[in-house]
């Protein structure tokens, strides 16, 4: 759908009245298992040939799918995010792909302070605001709706769950942090409520970048979506604070490569299929 249009075809000629060149159109005309659909699409294509495709998904099935150019994963420690790393790269190669053009970007909140002192501060004063209602419900729906916390002291430990048929690895996560840090209910809650499970860091700029560089040096990720736990100071804190020191560490960049998503993420542009059989066809006569 999105090579019905070749990246030329428009010509808004005012004095010719000539739009567009109807010889650069193509109708999709696709006919699969579940649906069809003749085309073209209704709007031009992107500036960036194809949208840049994100997916997010840890599962066996999820991994299977890496039909991303982005993948949005959800990671606490080091070595998991390698194991999945290590585990999406040759996936990609196997199915013919460049496992350099699928990256993994782990989600990441983080709480900046000029200090660690000042850093828990922040951490401190936002969690408290949850409120417990808020808290269990989240803890709820994160594990599938199966996690039914009625009558348990939100100090204490979190019951066992029964497993669900979706949101299997996003209630494995919940169940592993809530174990290796020993957290009560209301820590948990408390935990993953800026990021919904994605990797809390609550620290200075200093330490924030030092975790940053250990994953992306170590296979653990390509690069990192930056969840800011509340806005817009949040996200003010992590540009003013840690992305200086990125950059002084030459991790992160100073100016942008390009105009689009694509160009900025290193991804290649994605050659119009009718455009290059033109230019084969043309070459071939």
């Amino acid at each position: 759908m999105w090579d019905s249009f070749e990246d030329d075809i428009f010509i808004r000629d005012k004095d010719s009245g000539h739009f567009f060149d109807r010889d650069k159109l193509r109708p999709a005309d696709h006919k699969g298992e579940h649906f069809k659909v003749a085309g073209p699409l209704n709007v031009p294509r992107s500036p960036q040939g194809h949208p840049v495709i994100v997916q997010a998904g840890q599962s066996e099935d999820g991994r299977a799918l890496a039909a991303a150019e982005v993948i949005f994963a959800a990671h606490q420690r080091l070595d998991t995010a390698q194991e999945f790393y290590r585990d999406i790269k040759p996936r990609a190669a196997a199915a013919g792909r460049d496992p350099a053009h699928v990256l993994v970007m782990p989600g990441v909140s983080p709480f900046v302070g000029r200090t660690e002192e000042e850093a828990r501060e922040k951490y401190d004063r936002l969690t408290s605001l949850i409120l417990p209602r808020d808290g269990v419900a989240l803890l709820n729906s994160l594990t599938g709706g199966t996690l039914d916390l009625t009558g348990y002291d939100l100090d204490g430990p979190l019951p066992p769950a029964p497993p669900t048929e979706g949101m299997k690895s996003r209630q494995a996560l919940i169940r592993q942090i809530a174990d290796e840090n020993g957290f009560t209910i209301r820590q948990l809650y408390q935990w993953v409520a800026s990021a919904r499970g994605h990797f809390t860091i609550v620290g200075s700029a200093t330490r924030i970048a030092d975790t940053l560089q250990e994953w992306f040096e170590n296979e653990g990720a390509d690069g990192f979506n930056i969840l800011p736990p509340w806005l817009p100071t949040g996200l003010t804190d992590f540009v003013d604070l840690v992305i200086p020191e990125l950059q002084r560490r030459g991790l992160f960049r100073t100016e942008y490569e390009g105009r689009t998503l694509r160009e900025n993420l290193g991804l290649p542009f994605p050659v119009n299929r009718h455009a290059a059989a033109r230019a084969a066809k043309l070459a071939a006569e």
